[in-house]
């Protein structure tokens, strides 16, 4: 009997312990940070069923990447926070971070070439129901 109220309270303690914010990433997504925070920006601070919404439709590209995280956030959210409402849930922070650049040769006339720079970038979503 003891061991099962042990057991009890432990559980217990995990629920109050429980972490009401879950922090999603996308390492080296293929597109530049400067487009993925025009569309960052749109979602910044409202709630995650509304992102969704304004992220559907938006016909760029950075949009598709951004809404993949944010749906992969909610249901993180979901599984480390089974009691918690997933309708209150706001996007606390989104960051958009650079990534590694590779290069890719442009040939040219003359024989000359050019370099293109192929840039990744980090999405950080932070997500509350506070």
């Amino acid at each position: 009997k003891i061991l099962k109220i042990l057991k009890i309270l432990k559980i217990l303690k995990m629920e109050k312990k429980m972490n009401k914010e879950i922090i999603t990433k996308h390492c080296y997504a293929n597109s530049s940070a400067q487009k993925l925070r025009l569309i960052s920006n749109l979602i910044k601070g409202k709630n995650a069923i509304k992102a969704l919404e304004i992220l559907k439709y938006n016909s760029k590209k950075a949009s598709n990447l951004i809404k993949k995280v944010l749906k992969s956030a909610i249901s993180n959210f979901k599984i480390y926070n089974i009691n918690t409402n997933v309708k209150l849930l706001y996007i606390k922070k989104i960051f958009i971070d650079e990534g590694s650049r590779s290069k890719r040769i442009f040939p040219r006339a003359k024989g000359k070439t050019d370099y293109i720079l192929k840039r990744t970038s980090h999405i950080n979503i932070i997500l509350s129901d506070n």
